[in-house]
Order: C-alpha cells, then sequence, then structure tokens
C-alpha cells in the first residue's frame, strides 16, 4: 500500500471513529478525502477487518455492538440521513413511523416510509424495508423538521383516532421550540390537522 493510500485510509478511518457507532454512511461521504477507487478500496479493506459492515450496495454503517444483542441494526433515520445526504434531497418522516417517532405507537413498523422530493426507491436493510415516495411540494414544504412529524403522523391516525391520549402524547413530545414554528407551518396541514395542533400550542402546559 502506498503513502497516498495508507494516509486516505487513516483518514476514512479517522472521520468513522469521529462518528458514534451507529453512523450509516456511502462513499460520497468521503469524496473530499481521495479518488473513487481509493475511497472504494479502503472500504473493501475496513469491511474485511470488521471496522465497517456493508448493510447493501452503496450503503455502510459503523456498527453498534451489543453485549447481549451483537451487532444492532442501524436505525430508520440513521440510513435516511445518509441517503438524504448522499443523493442531496430531502425526507420526511411518513405514515406509522412518524406516529412511531412521536410515541403515538410502540412498535416500530417493518416498513418505513419517508416521502422525499428525490425519486422513489426501496431500500432493504435485513428485514427492514424503506420506501422513499416521491411527494408534493406541499407535503414536503415542512421537510427536517418536527412540524412536519407532528402533521404526517396526525394525517396518519386520522381524524377519528386523535382521542384525549393522543393529544397528551402529542403534548409531552411537544417542547417549548416546536411551538412558535408548529404555528407557522399550520398553513401546511390540513384545517383539521391544523386545529388540533394550534389547540395544543395555545394550551397551557
Amino acid at each position: 500500500m502506498g503513502k497516498h493510500a495508507q494516509s486516505v485510509d487513516s483518514r476514512m478511518l479517522a472521520r468513522i471513529k469521529a462518528k458514534r457507532p451507529g453512523w450509516v454512511f456511502t462513499p460520497a461521504h468521503f469524496a473530499d478525502l481521495g479518488s473513487r477507487d481509493a475511497v472504494a478500496s479502503c472500504l473493501k479493506r475496513l469491511k474485511r477487518a470488521g471496522t465497517i459492515r456493508q448493510l447493501t450496495r452503496g450503503l455502510y454503517d459503523h456498527p453498534v455492538q451489543h453485549r447481549v444483542l451483537g451487532t444492532v441494526a442501524p436505525s430508520a433515520d440513521a440510513i435516511a440521513r445518509a441517503l438524504a445526504t448522499r443523493d442531496a434531497i430531502r425526507l420526511q418522516p411518513a405514515g406509522a413511523y412518524a406516529a412511531n417517532v412521536l410515541g403515538l405507537t410502540e412498535q416500530v413498523p417493518s416498513k418505513v416510509v419517508f416521502l422525499t422530493d428525490g425519486p422513489a426507491r426501496r431500500v432493504q436493510i435485513g428485514r427492514q424495508e424503506i420506501l422513499l415516495l416521491h411527494t408534493t411540494p406541499r407535503h414536503m414544504a415542512t421537510a427536517g423538521r418536527r412540524s412536519g412529524t407532528f402533521i404526517q403522523a396526525l394525517r396518519h391516525l386520522g381524524q377519528q383516532r386523535v382521542d384525549q391520549k393522543v393529544t397528551a402524547t402529542l403534548r409531552r413530545q411537544m417542547k417549548r421550540t416546536d411551538r412558535a414554528l408548529l404555528l407557522k407551518d399550520l398553513r401546511h396541514a390540513p384545517a383539521w390537522i391544523a386545529d388540533v395542533l394550534r389547540k395544543l400550542v395555545e394550551s397551557p402546559t
């Protein structure tokens, strides 16, 4: 291995080690450190050494090692962040996953859905399936913000399922820093969702 390859390897390893275990990344995350071939060669060596794990084509992680469970699967959110960075797209948790993120459901769905302004695609990681669904600019107006997750979670539940338990859970999830942004983003929500969130924001805690 030449000095340049060693330099690329050491810098890539340093970047990986600087992240917490559970970080998901793609070759594009190292484009500033070397050529495409040099990065690909380094990833192969790190994979053989067991330092990183290949999740699927072009997607890797610095795996979490649990003393009981062993190697832990990466989170859907970590995978989504890696894809968003690589493809320069925005993603918004939706459906049952958005509800789970806010504690409205306990079980993480086996099929995790994100809305995107990029192309639709499906990513299979072990038993977990991640769907990126292309959607309208209106649905992406709050992408990447907590308000977007509140809106999508309520959209998934539907008006008839919003009861005192749901509103109490949402109130606990609502941080003070969320309130002003939620009010600002209500214009992007259906009328009934805007009414629910407005009452939560304006009610005393």
